[in-house]
C-alpha cells in the first residue's frame, strides 16, 4: 500500500469509483459528482483541492477530500454550506492497514492539523480514523456543530404516516388546500430524474421571490450537481402553480431508498394558503407510495417545522486534530489557526 495525493480529478484512477458509487448508497452527498461539483465551482483563490488516497497497486484503498490553505500545513473537508454530512471513503477489507498507511502519510506531509465537518460522532469511518490519528501523537476532539432531523418508516405507507403526524399539522393541511383550491386554483406538477432540468428555470423564480432569495450561494455549484443528481435519477422537483405561476418549489433527492429533503421555498405572497406545507406532504405521499423508501431525511437545522414531519435527530459535530508533537506554544498558535479557519468556513457557508 501506498499514500498519494492527487490535485485533479482526472488523475484518479478508475477503481476510485467503486468508492464513490459505495459512499453514494449511504448518501449522496458523499457521491463523487457532489465533491467534484464543489471543486470545480466553489472553490476560492485561497485554498486548493487535496485528494489524499491510499492506493494497492491501482486499487483505492480509501479516499479523503480535503481543502488546504495555500501558504498553511491545515487541512479541512471538502465541504460547503450545503453539506449535510462528511465521511472518509474507505474499503471494507485490512481497513486498519488503510489507515495505518493513511495517517502515515499525512505525518510525512508535516500536517498541523486536519479539520472534517459535518460528520456523525458515531460512524464507523470516522471513529477509525480518530483512533489512528490519536495513535499518530494527534489530539482529536468534537465540537458540536448542527442537528440532522430524520424519519425512519418500517414499512409503512403514506397514510399509516401521516395519521401519526401532529392533528394541528394535519388539519392545517387539508384547511389550506381547501382554501387556495377554492380562492385560486392550484396545481402541482412532478419533475422526476433528468426531466427535473425542465423545471429549474421555475424552481429559481419561486426562491428569488421566497424568504430564502438570498440563501443560495454559488448557483455553478447547484446547477452542476443538481444535472449530475437529475441524471443519475435521483432528483424529485415539485412545483405549485397558480394561475400558471409557480408559487412553492421543493427539490428532494431519493437513492438506494432514502428520500433527502434538499432545498424548499414559496412566494411570499402565498404565505397565507401554507404552500410549504402542502408540496411537502405531496412529495411525501410520493417518496413512500411510489418510490417507496425506508428513510426520509430533513438533512441539516433544528427548525421547529421538521420535527412535525420527522420522528428523530442526531447530532453533527466538527472533528477537529491537531499535531501534538509540536512545542506548547505552536501547538497553540496552531488551534488558534483551526479555530480561525472553522469561523470563516462557516462566514463563508452563511451557517452564522
Amino acid at each position: 500500500m501506498k499514500f498519494v495525493c492527487f490535485t485533479e480529478w482526472h488523475e484518479l484512477p478508475k477503481s476510485a469509483d467503486i468508492l464513490f458509487d459505495k459512499a453514494a448508497m449511504d448518501s449522496v452527498f458523499l457521491s463523487r459528482a457532489w465533491f467534484e461539483c464543489m471543486s470545480i465551482n466553489a472553490l476560492d483563490s485561497e485554498h486548493s483541492l487535496l485528494l489524499a488516497c491510499v492506493l494497492s497497486a491501482e486499487k483505492v484503498m480509501a479516499i479523503v477530500p480535503l481543502v488546504q490553505c495555500i501558504g498553511t500545513k491545515n487541512y479541512y473537508a471538502l465541504k460547503h454550506g450545503f453539506t449535510p454530512l462528511y465521511n472518509l471513503l474507505l474499503v471494507d477489507e485490512k481497513k486498519d492497514q488503510v489507515l495505518c498507511c493513511l495517517v502515515q502519510g499525512i505525518e510525512q506531509m508535516s500536517v498541523k492539523g486536519v479539520l472534517l465537518e459535518p460528520v456523525a460522532k458515531n460512524e464507523c469511518n470516522i471513529n477509525a480514523f480518530q483512533t489512528a490519528m490519536e495513535s499518530a501523537s494527534y489530539r482529536c476532539e468534537y465540537v458540536f456543530r448542527q442537528y440532522n432531523w430524520i424519519c425512519r418508516l418500517q414499512g409503512q405507507s403514506y397514510a399509516q404516516y401521516m395519521a401519526a403526524r401532529p392533528s394541528k399539522l394535519r388539519n392545517t393541511i387539508l384547511r389550506k388546500k381547501r382554501k387556495l383550491q377554492r380562492e385560486h386554483g392550484f396545481d402541482i406538477q412532478l419533475f422526476i430524474g433528468k426531466d427535473a432540468l425542465r423545471g429549474m428555470d421555475d424552481y429559481y423564480k419561486v426562491y428569488n421571490a421566497s424568504w430564502k432569495q438570498n440563501e443560495i450561494s454559488n448557483a455553478g455549484f447547484q446547477d452542476c450537481f443538481v444535472e449530475k443528481f437529475s441524471m443519475a435519477g435521483w432528483s424529485r422537483l415539485a412545483i405549485m402553480y397558480v394561475n400558471k405561476q409557480p408559487v412553492a418549489a421543493q427539490l428532494w433527492f431519493v437513492h438506494n431508498k432514502k428520500a433527502s429533503i434538499f432545498r424548499l421555498a414559496y412566494d411570499n405572497a402565498w404565505r397565507q394558503y401554507s404552500p410549504g406545507s402542502i408540496l411537502t406532504s405531496y412529495l411525501m405521499e410520493y417518496v413512500i407510495d411510489t418510490d417507496k423508501v425506508e428513510m426520509i431525511d430533513f438533512l441539516t437545522g433544528n427548525d421547529a417545522y421538521k420535527q412535525d414531519w420527522m420522528t428523530e435527530h442526531k447530532q453533527r459535530f466538527l472533528l477537529s486534530c491537531v499535531n501534538l508533537k509540536k512545542p506548547v506554544s505552536q501547538y497553540n498558535r496552531i488551534v488558534q489557526k483551526i479555530r480561525q479557519l472553522f469561523l470563516k468556513s462557516m462566514l463563508k457557508s452563511g451557517d452564522i
